[in-house]
């Protein structure tokens, strides 16, 4: 049975991100979801490298704490990958504009970060995906930017936790400005230099015909869905891509470096 935050994708799709659905992610969940109220950002402490190394933990939880440990991940290059559509075990003890109930109230983004301080800056393109889908999921709950909040401002004792590494006010007005509508361009370009969309599972038409027939899918019928998506992930893994089943302007350049 489905957990009820099977909107999840089609908001961040919505709003212009990419987004890499995780297999059995639908009825992955500590249980139900009480009514959402916010968004709570969180920093995985994982590895230096790698676009979402933590993905794994994330699903499957730790020795001391049982998966999933958020709803989201974010990995460096601004995919969202969606792991939940349950309760996940991300807030514990605390408190954010009243709100107590952290696990139940607050759907958690876990973004790929060591949190270390002598680390390399956020990438741009994660931070503005990480804003930009934090305004779609308030925008979709019909909450204002305050509702967002990082986990060290919601944690008790204060000092509890430390992450997002970030300041959360700049971060705020910016979440701020997106559901304002004032926003500058995304980050994640649309389509590649050849005015060719971003496809991913669901896209028709001749874009799709051309991606398999590059895959060697036969037939090319036009339609992205799951068999075209396995291959594209392959192909990604065999290239050394982020193997997210989605068809950017990355992927396309090694689809059009590729022999006939």
């Amino acid at each position: 049975m489905a957990f009820s935050l099977t909107w999840l994708p089609e908001v961040l799709e919505e709003a212009g991100l990419k987004v890499a659905e995780q297999p059995g992610w639908r009825t992955r969940g500590r249980g139900e979801m009480g009514t959402v109220r916010g968004v709570m950002c969180h920093h995985t402490a994982g590895p230096r490298t790698g676009n979402m190394p933590s993905l794994g933990i994330i699903t499957n939880g730790r020795a001391d704490l049982p998966g999933p440990l958020a709803q989201l991940g974010l990995g460096r290059d601004g995919t969202f990958y969606v792991v939940a559509a349950g309760r996940a075990n991300h807030a514990g003890r605390g408190k954010w504009q009243g709100l107590t109930a952290g696990n139940s109230s607050f759907i958690g983004i876990e973004a790929e970060n060591t949190g270390v301080a002598d680390d390399h800056p956020w990438p741009d393109v994660q931070l503005d995906a990480y804003q930009r889908g934090v305004a779609a999921i308030l925008e979709k709950i019909g909450a204002p930017a305050k509702m967002c909040c990082g986990h060290k401002e919601y944690a008790l004792p204060p000092g509890r936790k430390t992450d997002p590494t970030f300041d959360m006010d700049p971060f705020r007005a910016k979440v701020g400005a997106v559901l304002a509508g004032a926003a500058p361009p995304l980050l994640i370009p649309p389509t590649d230099h050849n005015d060719r969309a971003t496809l991913r599972r669901g896209a028709r038409g001749d874009d799709v015909k051309d991606l398999q027939t590059k895959l060697n899918i036969d037939p090319a019928d036009g339609i992205f869905g799951s068999h075209t998506e396995a291959a594209m992930r392959e192909f990604q893994r065999q290239h050394g891509i982020v193997p997210d089943g989605i068809v950017g302007p990355k992927s396309w350049a090694v689809l059009d470096s590729m022999p006939a």
